[in-house]
């Protein structure tokens, strides 16, 4: 059985401990407790316990947990095909995976008829993974540039999700990476693209990510346990 509680105050050590030694400021890392699997029970329990940012990989996880969970941010962090947008465009505060135009357009489009404008992060699949979904880091400009005139999305970011490796050091190459691609687009002050956030790390490997840079991680397993898949 998960300990929940003391899972979670293990992580905000862990992370306050690291940003001390490197001279961050703990406040600035934002931690997204993934939900994928886990009951709304375990998820309000972890909401009791300071978590604030859950993240959910599945539409149909979102819409099934919903109405059972307390208040809290939802993050749509799997991918999204793009005929499931109308189901959570009234119920995520950002969505981490927006990779294609007709994603975006698609966002654009929904939260416009509920008059709302929806954060979103552009997905980078650094490492040129074929299984991973994101853009290659040279096609984000041109990205960038389809997404001109969508007045109802808001990049506020990256995500990226590096390879596993029991060896977290040997991922550092792609978080470092992703770091300067962030400060390059920061740098170019493309209007109506913020650099707020840079999402990566996950249970296995955010502490190497915040070294690089990170300042949202996603930790599902560190939280809630080993459930019945793998965390990659």
């Amino acid at each position: 059985m998960a300990h929940i509680k003391e899972n979670i105050l293990h992580i905000q050590q862990e992370i306050e401990g690291l940003c001390n030694r490197i001279g961050k400021d703990p406040r600035e890392i934002h931690l997204i407790a993934v939900t994928k699997t886990v009951d709304a029970d375990k998820i309000n329990e972890a909401i009791d316990n300071g978590i604030v940012n859950i993240g959910e990989n599945k539409v149909q996880e979102i819409m099934n947990k919903f109405e059972q969970v307390d208040h809290v941010n939802w993050h749509m962090i799997g991918h999204l095909q793009t005929n499931k947008v109308k189901y959570i465009v009234d119920k995520v505060q950002m969505i981490h995976s927006v990779d294609r135009i007709h994603l975006a357009e698609e966002i654009n489009k929904r939260a416009k008829q509920i008059n709302r404008c929806i954060d979103i992060l552009i997905q980078v699949n650094i490492a040129q993974e074929e299984t991973k979904f994101g853009l290659d880091e040279k096609d984000i400009y041109d990205f960038i540039e389809q997404l001109e005139g969508l007045q109802h999305i808001h990049v506020k970011g990256l995500m990226t999700i590096a390879p596993y490796d029991d060896v977290p050091d040997r991922v550092r190459i792609h978080f470092k990476r992703m770091k300067q691609l962030f400060d390059e687009i920061h740098n170019k002050n493309i209007k109506g693209v913020e650099m707020h956030y840079l999402s990566m790390g996950m249970t296995n490997d955010f502490k190497v990510a915040i070294e690089e840079g990170a300042n949202m991680i996603r930790i599902g397993t560190g939280i809630f346990g080993e459930r019945n898949y793998t965390e990659k």
